[in-house]
């Protein structure tokens, strides 16, 4: 029997990341007894991350509940939203729900893990229902740019919250049928509480174009280039742009090769579930490249972004075992710098073009994020109560607020939060009632989390201005100076060009060194090491105007 509503239910909403940025996307939906979460990504590291690969969200509030985690519920197969997944269920094993592709791609990452016998997986269709604890969840067809995208209306005890994943409203979708407008309008009939909307592109107007304009623009670049071997760079997980170039190289019989790791896996799972159609025999491998001319081929690498050991960038900088660049080579750059990655990009485009190659970046993509009339159709249709704008930087959530305020939802029922608010959500009101750690976690190769905010410091330091190691002997008992101090330099100055002043800074460093043991009989090591560090940086600075770092090292004999 379903409980009569009172006007005291809640429930809170936790993003846990996904706000100020683009990419690690983690919300918890709570209520007194039952936790979800939907979606679990990664970000990329920034410009200052030094040597970091990857960032995941900080799970320690979900940890805290374990017991009333009931599962992840995952919109789509994108890095920023399933990334984390391993690391994540290592540490919080509970099942995870999604559609049939975005889950063969989650699969493929638990198999890299170790995981996939550990952890429970089950596959949602579209209009079907999941009872998880105090949630009901009902997956509805999207269009994005990969394939089996979904929205959520999550049914919770104060009303019906929708989220709309990452989506654009396609009417020609490459793969697949067009979003369900049909059922956000029925769900506004019934009423929605909230509405969590994607704020990726609301700062651009009007609406996202197809997928298929794409397809148009690669077959006139084939036919303009009959004679020339074509080389596509794309996202691995844009199925449908695979499927596009595939569909250009089938109309004048080119093979395909498929290059880079993430790529092949994606295209082979894609292929195999049929959301890729291949005529047969028509991709090859690497190794029979050689049985065929250039206008025979058409390659699909990763690398678009300009990432270092992406198939593209290896290609571009020479050190590909397989591939080399020739004079006529086409490559087509089909996707946009992410904000941050343009100086990356751009090197790869000079590589390419230094070789001889031509490069197109031009009409070669579209974009999978809805626009501001896009996003206008969604609020007319679902009519929520609230808006609570995700998925994006600060700009763009506000954006979302006020295509909000322009389609009727009043200034005070839109939330903007930052990544670790706690939002409870009631029938009449929406108020902030807490906040809970929501930071990143550093990947450094096996290590999660080893990496903090001193290392990154540490790191930068030594990037800037280099180091230099003091190392002198102490006789042990007597303290007295057997040997050194000895300077060895790294990244500071090139030592055998700065001999003099290496040699007047060991002098300088000598005389304070004694002088300190004199005066200071019993001093101890911390009380050297400070006068060493305090020497030195005052001298390079007046000398150089830089600050390497100094790392003492006293022996004793």
């Amino acid at each position: 029997m379903k409980k009569k509503k009172t006007g005291e239910e809640r429930v809170k909403i936790i993003p846990l990341g996904g706000l100020e940025q683009i990419g690690m996307n983690i919300t918890a939906f709570e209520t007194e007894e039952s936790i979800i979460v939907v979606d679990c990504g990664l970000a990329f590291p920034e410009d200052d991350m030094l040597g970091v690969d990857l960032v995941i969200p900080d799970i320690t509030y979900l940890q805290d509940n374990r017991d009333k985690v009931k599962g992840f519920v995952i919109t789509h197969g994108h890095e920023d939203h399933i990334g984390s997944l391993p690391y994540v269920l290592k540490e919080l094993n509970v099942p995870i729900y999604a559609t049939r592709l975005t889950m063969a791609i989650i699969e493929n990452k638990l198999k890299e893990h170790n995981l996939l016998n550990n952890v429970k997986r089950k596959v949602v269709t579209y209009g079907q229902y999941i009872n998880l604890g105090d949630f009901r969840i009902e997956f509805i067809r999207t269009n994005h740019s990969i394939a089996d995208s979904a929205a959520l209306a999550i049914y919770t005890p104060a009303g019906i919250v929708v989220h709309t994943g990452d989506f654009k409203v396609d009417y020609t979708p490459v793969y697949g049928d067009t979003i369900d407008l049909a059922r956000f309008g029925e769900l506004g009939k019934k009423g929605v509480l909230a509405l969590m909307c994607d704020s990726t592109n609301v700062l651009k107007p009007g609406f996202t174009e197809s997928e298929r304009t794409v397809g148009a623009t690669f077959d006139s670049i084939f036919e303009e280039n009959v004679h020339n071997r074509i080389i596509v760079a794309t996202f691995a997980s844009n199925v449908d742009r695979v499927q596009q170039v595939i569909n250009s190289a089938r109309k004048q019989n080119r093979k395909v090769v498929i290059e880079g790791r993430s790529m092949v896996n994606i295209v082979n799972t894609a292929v195999e579930l049929g959301y890729i159609q291949v005529p047969d025999n028509m991709i090859i491998s690497l190794e029979e490249m050689k049985n065929y001319s250039d206008e025979q081929l058409v390659l699909i690498t990763t690398g678009s972004q300009g990432e270092a050991m992406a198939a593209l960038s290896r290609i571009a900088a020479s050190i590909h075992r397989k591939i080399a660049i020739k004079p006529g080579d086409v490559v087509i750059f089909s996707s946009r710098p992410i904000p941050g990655n343009e100086k990356s990009v751009s090197k790869v485009i000079n590589e390419l073009s230094q070789k001889g190659a031509k490069v197109i970046i031009q009409d070669t993509h579209v974009s999978g994020h809805a626009c501001e009339e896009e996003i206008k159709l969604i609020y007319s249709l679902v009519k929520p109560k609230f808006s609570i704008p995700v998925h994006g930087e600060y700009r763009h959530l506000q954006g979302q607020a006020d295509v909000a305020q322009k389609m009727g939802v009043p200034k005070e029922n839109i939330k903007i939060l930052r990544s670790g608010d706690i939002l409870e959500l009631r029938e009449d009101r929406a108020t902030i009632v807490g906040k809970t750690i929501a930071q990143g976690i550093m990947v450094d190769g096996l290590g999660i989390g080893d990496v903090g905010n001193i290392v990154l410091r540490d790191r930068q330091h030594l990037a800037e201005d280099g180091i230099m190691i003091v190392v002198l002997t102490l006789e042990k008992g007597s303290n007295q100076l057997l040997a050194g101090p000895d300077i060895v330099s790294r990244g500071f100055v090139y030592v055998r060009e700065s001999e003099s002043l290496m040699e007047e800074a060991r002098k300088v460093l000598t005389d304070a060194v004694e002088d300190c043991l004199t005066h200071q009989r019993n001093a101890d090591w911390s009380k050297i090491k400070l006068v060493i560090r305090d020497t030195m940086n005052d001298f390079i600075w007046k000398r150089t105007k830089r600050r390497p770092m100094i790392l003492p090292i006293i022996m004793d004999v």
